[in-house]
């Protein structure tokens, strides 16, 4: 079984053995006349395959969008003939594409037409941003922008209530547009007083089921949204924006889609799985696909809101698998959202919150509705998805699907049934993820970036018990993904992998329960094999060996052996998909 094997390597490791060449077009003793000519040969390198049975080479032998070979230089050399195109890797490092296992792909792109406040100091200095924005936009128009996080500013925002900011400051910058600003997590949002107005909320307005409108103790909104409440604020933005004319969104959307797609391949990712999209935005992506727009593999789930039972025939007719040569596959649902985040303290816990003690956090989404997306998914073969944070969320979700494959006498491990982010685990719920076959879809870059409020949050015990806990999960046989959460964070595999090898706070040379540290084979594995099995595409990709697709990165440094802290500089040089550069990195970056 594919699982089985993926649980052998995560225990021993990929043993090294002695350098072969492995190929399908000739052993190494043929001659150049029995061997076709290679379209594209990679040589000079150190390649790191992920493939067991031949994990490293110096050469890799390209014919259309397979890879036909790896192996030494001197055994390539017999494949490159008159017309194959040669590079040079100059000793450099060539890995298997990055697989992004989780990442929001329309929202990057949108994201990339935005202010963006991730990083930025203060609230002072956003509120500047805005300003400033305000002065070039033209009066009604909105402002919009994502990143922000209030636990990482330097000084203090002023007025805080419920631990966030107020929308004092954003209001007075921007008196005659709405502006809209989205926390780094995504589960929270600020909006202006002008946004607030034409949105129509009052200090009347009551909380939405799933989310919170933060209010001050005179009952005055804050401009604070949580989850759910979210979207009282977005169908504002949402009733602005279709006022466009179809021309104009269409041009928008594609604009957004290719400054997405250069953005991941300038990272050196080849697959991107994109956490949850309408039919109609399929519909739009595919057509791309159709016209050889996009070089980007696809992998696309289903957002919760069009699964419904009156909604089975979209299900059925948009579901795909590797269209268009592998661009575009669309079988899975999700992210089902089960609960918030820990930044906005809307995850899902057990027990409350230590800042907070008498907060649990939220469940978005009832487990009965999961429960039956779940179940249509199962019906028509779709993946399931669920966004679980907290470990309540992570535990009433592993309860859902275990009822599931009871109730229906399924294999959980042909399911391929995964849980998003499973960032704070209960430690008996721990062993359970590789007991059922269910996948730990992680992000290394989120305990980076979390772990100064983690202990605030969780405490000491809990946070060492259940927090980020990669190396636990995999000792029990668990399959654990890696990505970004792009537009979360920025879609850097090196940073997260980095943190994954790491697990240094950033800022800092301290590292967050060192313990739970991933071997850096075992990282890498997180973004290439593991990411291809939770795809089902690992026969495709995932490795570069004879027959899969010849999707690649090419390294400035080689990650597997630098110091640390040399990791976080690493450029991509080269990404190749399907056998075409498809992105090269200026003369002179390493």
């Amino acid at each position: 079984m594919i699982l089985s094997s993926l649980r052998s390597a995560t225990r021993a490791g990929i043993a090294a053995v002695t350098l072969a060449t492995v190929g399908t077009l000739g052993m190494p003793g043929a001659s150049r006349a029995q061997t076709a000519s290679a379209d594209l040969v990679l040589r000079n390198g150190k390649v790191v395959t992920m493939d067991a049975r031949n994990p490293q080479g110096q050469a890799i032998a390209i014919t259309g969008d397979r890879i036909t070979a790896v192996g030494s230089d001197a055994a390539i050399q017999r494949y490159v003939g008159p017309r194959t195109k040669v590079i040079d890797l100059h000793g450099h490092l060539a890995v298997p594409g990055f697989n992004e296992s989780h990442g929001h792909f329309t929202e990057l792109g949108s994201s990339l037409t935005q202010l963006k406040v991730m990083g930025v100091p203060s609230w002072q200095d956003i509120a500047a941003m805005v300003a400033d924005a305000a002065k070039k936009a033209k009066p009604g128009a909105w402002i919009q922008g994502r990143g922000w996080h209030q636990e990482k500013w330097n000084r203090s925002p002023g007025r805080v209530v419920k631990g966030f900011q107020t929308n004092d400051l954003i209001s007075s910058a921007a008196p005659n547009n709405p502006v809209v600003l989205g926390h780094a997590s995504g589960h929270a949002l600020i909006a202006n007083a002008k946004a607030l107005e034409l949105a129509g909320v009052t200090a009347s307005t009551p909380n939405p089921p799933g989310g919170e409108i933060i209010k001050d103790e005179s009952g005055k909104p804050t401009g604070v949204f949580v989850d759910a409440a979210q979207s009282l604020i977005r169908r504002a933005l949402d009733k602005s924006l279709a006022q466009r004319s179809p021309a104009e969104k269409k041009a928008d959307f594609r604009s957004e889609v290719h400054l997405a797609v250069q953005n991941a391949l300038e990272n050196g990712v080849t697959v991107f799985q994109d956490m949850g999209e309408s039919f109609a935005t399929i519909d739009e992506i595919k057509q791309m696909v159709d016209e050889g727009q996009m070089p980007l593999r696809l992998y696309i789930l289903v957002s919760q809101g069009e699964i419904r039972p009156d909604n089975v025939n979209a299900m059925v007719s948009h579901r795909m698998v590797d269209y268009g040569n592998g661009h575009l596959t669309v079988r899975a649902i999700g992210e089902i959202t089960a609960d918030g985040a820990l930044g906005s303290r809307s995850a899902w816990m057990l027990k409350p919150y230590d800042d907070d003690p008498t907060n649990t956090g939220l469940n978005v989404t009832k487990m009965s509705r999961i429960k039956e997306i779940a179940e249509l998914g199962l019906a028509h073969g779709y993946q399931i998805s669920v966004h679980a944070i907290g470990d309540r969320a992570n535990r009433e979700t592993l309860d859902t699907y275990e009822q599931i494959f009871n109730e229906h006498h399924v294999k959980s491990d042909t399911l391929r049934w995964r849980i998003e982010h499973a960032q704070h685990l209960s430690p008996s719920d721990i062993p359970r993820f590789g007991k059922m076959g269910v996948v730990a879809s992680m992000q290394a870059i989120h305990e980076c970036s979390d772990a100064p409020y983690v202990l605030p949050r969780l405490g000491y015990q809990r946070a060492k018990e259940g927090a980020y806990v990669w190396q636990s999960l995999w000792k029990t046989g668990a399959v654990v993904t890696n990505g970004t959460d792009v537009p979360v964070e920025d879609i850097s595999p090196i940073a997260s992998y980095w943190c994954a090898v790491t697990r240094d706070r950033v800022g800092t040379d301290s590292a967050f329960f060192p313990e739970q540290k991933l071997s850096r084979q075992q990282a890498l594995q997180t973004y290439t094999t593991n990411g291809a099995y939770v795809a089902f595409q690992e026969r495709e990709n995932g490795s570069l060996a004879p027959g899969k697709w010849a999707d690649i990165a090419v390294l400035g440094r080689d990650i597997m052996t630098v110091p640390p802290q040399s990791i976080l500089g690493t450029k991509v040089l080269y990404t190749i998909i399907g056998g075409k550069v498809v992105y090269a990195a200026p003369d002179g970056a390493q």
